[in-house]
């Protein structure tokens, strides 16, 4: 069953949790499509979250962030990987979740390059969007919180918070299948 926007329509650290052990999809072009179930999501909570881009307001970068939910947020970092993120919440509340791993990709940055998801998806929303988008195939995953990598910069209040998901599972029930 694929995944309607009303999924992301509520608060990250609701939303991030549960997307862990849901199917990325991606459909290309030439009708092949790979699928990977999401093994590690973390959360990003607005501005009042300093690791979060939005924590430093509405900017061009971020205006995505304040989307409906299920708006696909893409950015560039160290100048080479693409990050995949998905809007939660309201419109106007900028919150959303990086998807972290799928599959035998665990990061961000493998993932996308696999995936070739770069800055075109940018403000699509993921339930309407042909070429990716995530499915619920009823699969529980066994779940552990740990905290967020990668931003020391926010300070210890914020680098600590366990917002991170990992399913401890997934090595026993992996789905990576490239279909016709």
């Amino acid at each position: 069953m694929r995944l309607h926007s009303d999924f992301f329509n509520r608060d990250v650290l609701l939303a991030a949790p549960d997307l862990v052990g849901k199917v990325l999809v991606r459909k290309f072009d030439n009708d092949n499509i790979l699928k990977f179930r999401i093994t590690e999501t973390e959360a990003y909570r607005g501005e009042e979250d300093k690791a979060c881009h939005a924590s430093k307001g509405r900017t061009l970068r971020t205006e995505v962030m304040y989307l409906s939910p299920g708006s696909i947020y893409i950015y560039l970092i160290y100048g080479m990987y693409w990050m995949l993120n998905i809007v939660t919440e309201k419109e106007d509340i900028p919150q959303a979740i990086l998807i972290r791993g799928a599959g035998e990709f665990n990061g961000p940055g493998k993932l996308t390059k696999a995936l070739k998801i770069n800055k075109d998806f940018n403000t699509l929303n993921i339930a309407d969007c042909d070429g990716l988008f995530l499915e619920d195939d009823g699969y529980k995953p066994k779940l552990i919180p740990s905290s967020r990598i990668g931003i020391d910069y926010a300070g210890e209040e914020w680098a600590s918070k366990l917002w991170r998901w990992t399913d401890t599972s997934s090595q026993s029930n992996p789905l990576s299948a490239k279909l016709k």
